[in-house]
Order: structure tokens, then sequence, then C-alpha cells
């Protein structure tokens, strides 16, 4: 099973992600994740993306693409993996698919959540999580049993992430409509789109997701 999880900031990618992870055994591949392992591990591409960082550059997509190739190999991902994040533009989208067929393998699917933005909005800009155990919760939707207490591990203390303030989440999906979403296009025309309603519950999402997977 090889597969991409598309959709914008909060649409849920990495909570069924990690459940995809659990039910067929197969690794997440998101890059931030990667790109950590390649420089703690010295590899070489690692070291040259570790040189970028620390000039305070951007990782170019030749770094980001040779990592990508690089963690694929692994023996973990012989049954499959999921992309998570990335690829994240056209030209990204291209160099993976050719990565892939040089190593004589394709994509099986890749699986669109779609939200509403002002949904989702409200669903990021209202969360915050625990600063001890990183519980996650929202203002109106997740809140704690008792209110001001964590509900695994007692804490009093929560936090937020600045950049999950209403107008920057708003900065995030313009980001996300310019850069990633002609991806849907893309894969839409190569018969691998299947889109899923990202609105649902977590676990009628889920639910949605098996249903095209089990095709698989």
């Amino acid at each position: 099973m090889r597969l991409i999880l598309l959709g914008p900031p909060g649409a849920g990618k990495g909570t069924q992600a990690q459940r995809l992870v659990e039910k067929y055994g197969i690794p997440q591949l998101s890059t931030g994740d990667m790109l950590r392992a390649a420089v703690k591990a010295g590899t070489e591409v690692g070291q040259r993306a570790e040189a970028v960082m620390n000039a305070g550059k951007l990782v170019s997509d030749d770094i980001v693409n040779a990592i990508v190739s690089e963690r694929i190999d692994q023996p973990d991902c012989t049954n499959g993996f999921i992309l998570d994040g990335y690829p994240r533009t056209l030209v990204q989208a291209d160099a993976v698919q050719v990565m892939l067929e040089g190593k004589g393998i394709a994509l099986d699917v890749v699986i669109e959540l779609q939200v509403d933005d002002e949904v989702l909005v409200d669903r990021i800009s209202g969360r915050y999580s625990c600063a001890s155990c990183g519980t996650v919760y929202h203002d109106t939707s997740k809140k704690p049993k008792q209110d001001g207490v964590c509900d695994k591990c007692g804490s009093t203390e929560f936090k937020r992430r600045s950049d999950d303030q209403p107008d920057k989440v708003w900065t995030r999906l313009q980001a996300y409509y310019k850069e990633t979403s002609p991806l849907i296009g893309y894969y839409y025309a190569k018969g691998l789109l299947k889109s899923v309603d990202g609105l649902q519950s977590i676990e009628d999402v889920a639910a949605s997701i098996d249903g095209v997977l089990d095709k698989f």
C-alpha cells in the first residue's frame, strides 16, 4: 500500500495517517521527520541538509527528494508507506513519480481530505493542548471533562500554537491553495485521486478511507 494524503492544514491528515500506520503496519513519511532523521544519522544527504539549515536557508527540492528516496529504500517501506505533507508542489510531484518509477514501484492511491475553509479555521484556531502530555483539546468540540484539568495526566497547564491564530491560519490556507491544491487536478488526471469528506467525525473519516483502501 503506497499512498499520499492530501488536504489543507488541520484537515486531519496526521490523525488518519497514524491510524493507517497501526492498521497496515506501514510507516508514515513526513518531510520534517525524515530531515531530522537524516541529519541525526549523518548520511551524505543529511549532511547536505544540515549545512543548508545551519545557514538559515530553505532545504531545496533536490535535497528533500533525495531524503525521501533514501527513506523509501529502508526495509520498513517494503510493503508500502504513507506520504504526509509531501509532495507539496507540482515540481515535487513530478520528481516523486520519476523517483518511484526508477525503483520499479508506483503509487496506489492519493486520498484528498475535503474540508470547508470556515470550519477548518474554527477547528484549528480553537485547539489547544496539555503542556505536560500533549493531549489535544478544543474550545467547543473537545473540552476537558473537568474545566482546566487534563483528562489524561491531570495537569492544569495548557498551551496554544502561535500559528493557530485565525489570521495565521488563513495565511497558511492561502499558501496551500497556491502551492499544493494544484496536485488535486494532477492526481485526478492520473486516475489516482479519491476524495473523502474531512468534515465527518474522525471515525467516519476513517471508515471512508478504509472504504477506498479496501479496493487495493
